[in-house]
């Protein structure tokens, strides 16, 4: 038993003092920025595809022979500037889509942009408000119409939610594809 448990001690001590742990410290950085991003691609106040796009650029910066290539961070910025069109562009389309004006469109990216200082509330509220809003005052719409196309931006939010999600995991497999096969 004694024999089995100092092998045991050595393999593990040689295990530790063997380990590189300036590379294991970058991944689990790197590993957990890229879950946090992933969160924060649904979650209000996390800027999720930007740190997704973070991790794989301090990723690169300290570690540089197993970092990114100068296409994949072309890839991951044009991820970035995607999800955040998709994040402005998919209430206004979804508001369109349900008959609001071009006042009422420009209400809710107004009302959006607005809305993003009062966050959690304000990033769903905003363009509400900020649809509603303009379609009566400008547009001259009544009540139901311009709820109508207050409703299609809610809608048309929780759509840029998926698509935004789904460019996100698209930037984590950009970066794992880049790192790890190319």
């Amino acid at each position: 038993m004694s024999e089995w448990f100092t092998s045991a001690w050595n393999a593990t001590m040689h295990f530790f003092t063997s380990m590189p742990w300036d590379t294991l410290g970058v991944w689990s950085l790197t590993i957990c920025l890229l879950i946090v991003g992933i969160i924060g691609s649904v979650v209000p106040f996390l800027p999720g595809p930007l740190l997704i796009f973070a991790a794989g650029i301090i990723h690169t910066v300290l570690l540089p022979e197993a970092g990114m290539s100068a296409w994949g961070i072309a890839l991951l910025s044009l991820g970035v500037v995607l999800s955040y069109v998709v994040d402005f562009v998919s209430g206004a389309m979804g508001a369109r889509w349900f008959g609001a004006s071009r006042w009422g469109i420009a209400g809710v990216l107004i009302g959006g942009i607005v809305g993003m200082f009062f966050a959690p509330f304000g990033l769903i509220l905003g363009p509400l408000i900020g649809g509603v809003g303009f379609e009566l005052a400008f547009a001259k719409k009544r009540l139901h119409p311009a709820a109508m196309s207050a409703w299609g931006s809610l809608l048309g939010t929780g759509v840029g939610l998926v698509l935004r999600l789904i460019v996100a995991l698209g930037m984590v497999a950009v970066f794992l594809l880049d790192v790890l096969v190319w």
